[in-house]
């Protein structure tokens, strides 16, 4: 039995380790030429806007001076992943924002970011502050998977205490089911 089953599993372990994705790698480039060609993390097409990636002439510290973050044609201005009802999955929609986030954190190591969870006021006290906690975590596990180490992130609760827009309507509790990306130095 051992004649058989230790050149078997040598062959897997060998043939394993030669195999090819079919996903191409990602490339970034970072010579300041303006033409970035970050893929969303989720294999949807770019669709080669300056808002889909961080281009590198637009980082801190280069001559044109001007923080991407708070550029409103630039995605990173955009702070907020929304989330379905009783949920802390990551829509693909907001792939892009969140590789955005990734890249801009991965450049600008001294950077740091707190990952406010919340959540609309329906259920306990106690469930929100946990819902929102998940829906914090999804996003830093988004960001870590994307390269950012984990001592630039950390994810907190509001539960359901940090509402954007009060009301009991459908639009209301949506506005409050998010998870905000609040940059440290802001």
């Amino acid at each position: 039995m051992n004649k058989i089953f230790w050149p078997v599993l040598l062959a897997l372990t060998v043939s394993a380790c030669g195999t090819k994705g079919t996903t191409p790698a990602q490339v970034e480039d970072r010579t300041g030429t303006g033409t970035a060609t970050t893929a969303p993390a989720t294999g949807a097409a770019s669709t080669g806007t300056s808002s889909d990636s961080v281009s590198g002439s637009a980082l801190p510290g280069d001559a044109t001076g001007v923080d991407p973050r708070k550029d409103p044609a630039n995605v990173l201005s955009k702070r907020s992943v929304f989330f379905d009802f009783d949920s802390f999955v990551i829509k693909d929609e907001y792939s892009a924002m969140i590789q955005a986030h990734a890249s801009y954190l991965n450049a600008n190591r001294n950077a740091r970011v707190i990952l406010q969870g919340n959540a609309d006021e329906r259920g306990s006290r106690e469930y929100n502050l946990a819902l929102g906690q998940k829906r914090a975590e999804a996003v830093r596990r988004a960001l870590s998977v994307l390269g950012v180490t984990e001592s630039q992130m950390e994810a907190v609760s509001f539960g359901e205490e940090k509402l954007r827009k009060t009301g009991s309507t459908e639009e209301a509790h949506a506005e409050n089911r998010r998870t905000d990306v609040v940059y440290g130095d802001e």
